[in-house]
């Protein structure tokens, strides 16, 4: 990935975004494309056009903690979109996100005994394991079944972001298609953001930038954003729509991976339709870590 050409072109897409109201300035003259003029990102940020006009050309290399923050304030930028901007000049300095060397492989890191005990003590949610690359490295019994139609019959590594643009299951799968695909893609581009080197990334932007146009448009919308906590909809095949909570977690023995938990509001359709799907999954025999169809 080009490091400058993620910068124009993130900034670019921030100051697209934002119109003179949106910053109380006054809105004169008329403009040629939407969004403000660089001139005007540079006075919100206290810095000369010049210069504003140099970072937003890709030339971010040696810009101060100060200058960046200034930018984002001046963008509106929000904790996540700051954060990119900072993962994006510390590449461009060389510094790896976070001062740490790059992150080793970690598809092979999900296979530890201890891990996997973990999962399977978690009965009551949908508990499993992803790495920066989406793919969905272990999960606990009840996880097993909720993503039946995205694992399959096991083989090659499940992959959220392929099954999210490839696999037409996930339409039925995702009922707030566009929005799940949308915060896929904004996913993905914060964790490229951190690691511009991931050659695994790469493969998997590319591959999915050259068979959905969907993906394409949206990667080149420059979103970014973290999972966190939220809520969404599923429709499971064997049990229907149900509405879930979810967590993410960061398994600090693994930098990268996450640890993500999907639970139900109790008292709710929902709550008993998860029960329905751990009783169906109660009766299934849990996977060695070394022969699970979710391991490479």
């Amino acid at each position: 990935m080009d490091n400058k050409a993620e910068v124009r072109e993130f900034l670019a897409s921030r100051r697209a975004k934002l119109t003179p109201a949106d910053v109380g300035i006054p809105d004169i003259g008329q403009r040629r494309v939407p969004g403000l003029r660089r001139g005007e990102v540079a006075t919100l940020a206290g810095v000369s056009i010049e210069y504003y006009a140099k970072l937003e050309r890709g030339a971010i290399a040696g810009a101060s903690a100060s200058v960046l923050e200034a930018i984002a304030q001046a963008l509106r930028l929000d904790d996540t979109e700051r954060a990119h901007l900072f993962d994006l000049a510390r590449a461009a300095d060389g510094i790896p996100a976070s001062g740490r060397p790059r992150r080793r492989a970690t598809k092979q890191s999900a296979s530890r005994p201890s891990l996997h005990w973990a999962l399977e003590a978690i009965t009551d949610g949908v508990a499993f394991v992803r790495n920066p690359h989406q793919d969905l490295l272990a999960t606990n019994a009840l996880g097993r079944i909720f993503y039946s139609p995205l694992i399959g019959d096991g083989g090659r590594t499940p992959n959220l972001a392929r099954f999210q643009f490839l696999d037409p299951a996930s339409r039925d799968f995702y009922p707030d298609w566009d929005l799940f695909a949308h915060m896929c893609v904004s996913i993905m581009r914060a964790e490229a953001g951190r690691d511009p080197h991931d050659r695994c990334l790469q493969e998997l932007v590319g591959e999915l930038s050259t068979q959905s146009e969907t993906f394409r448009q949206l990667w080149g919308s420059h979103d970014v954003r973290t999972h966190g906590t939220g809520t969404k909809r599923f429709h499971h095949p064997d049990v229907g729509e149900l509405t879930l909570a979810y967590e993410e977690l960061a398994i600090t023995a693994e930098p990268g991976l996450v640890l993500i938990l999907y639970t139900a509001e109790p008292g709710t359709a929902s709550a008993d339709k998860l029960r329905l799907l751990a009783s169906l999954a109660a009766d299934q025999p849990i996977p060695h870590p070394a022969a699970t169809p979710n391991q490479p």
